[in-house]
């Protein structure tokens, strides 16, 4: 259970459970992303089906997905790589992403793996310090581009840098 206290001293509780992400629930994903993200999680939920991939959904008790991430097992031996992590904005800093997170380290452990690892944007301090609680420790830094989606609907290169982190699971 996640609870949320406003200045007002209002507590909300969400029951939420963490399952697959399904191709039927990307409809309701649309706060993760642009239509052309979500055609990527689309093709990575194939992935996914011939065991390439995990893709996770946190789910609320009406089973809508309010928090998905995705885990690489092919991108570095011996470990499993975290990415495409998001929480509904209305729901962010609520635990969320922790328990995502900590859902995925368990889905690597069960694969057998040892190690989790992510690159976080460098302008994204607030993830960084979130993986940072969480115990992962940065090891390196290295560029990284992808297409996303302007307001007009055109395709844009988006680049930046990130910081690579990791954890000894």
């Amino acid at each position: 259970m996640i609870t949320e206290s406003d200045s007002a001293q209002a507590a909300v509780t969400l029951s939420v459970s963490v399952r697959d992400l399904l191709p039927r629930d990307l409809p309701t994903c649309t706060w993760s992303g642009s239509a052309h993200h979500l055609s990527q999680v689309e093709r990575e939920l194939a992935r996914a089906a011939a065991g390439k991939v995990d893709y996770l959904a946190v789910c609320t008790s009406t089973d809508l997905p309010v928090a998905i991430g995705g885990i690489d097992y092919q991108v570095s031996e011996g470990a499993g790589i975290l990415w495409q992590l998001a929480v509904l904005p209305a729901l962010q800093s609520c635990g969320l992403g922790t328990l995502l997170v900590r859902a995925a380290e368990q889905r690597i452990r069960d694969r057998g793996l040892r190690r989790a690892e992510l690159a976080v944007e460098e302008d994204n301090p607030r993830a960084r310090a979130l993986y940072e609680r969480l115990g992962y420790v940065a090891f390196g830094r290295e560029p990284d581009a992808w297409d996303e989606e302007g307001p007009d609907g055109s395709i844009r290169r988006h680049e930046t840098m990130c910081v690579l982190m990791r954890k000894s699971l």
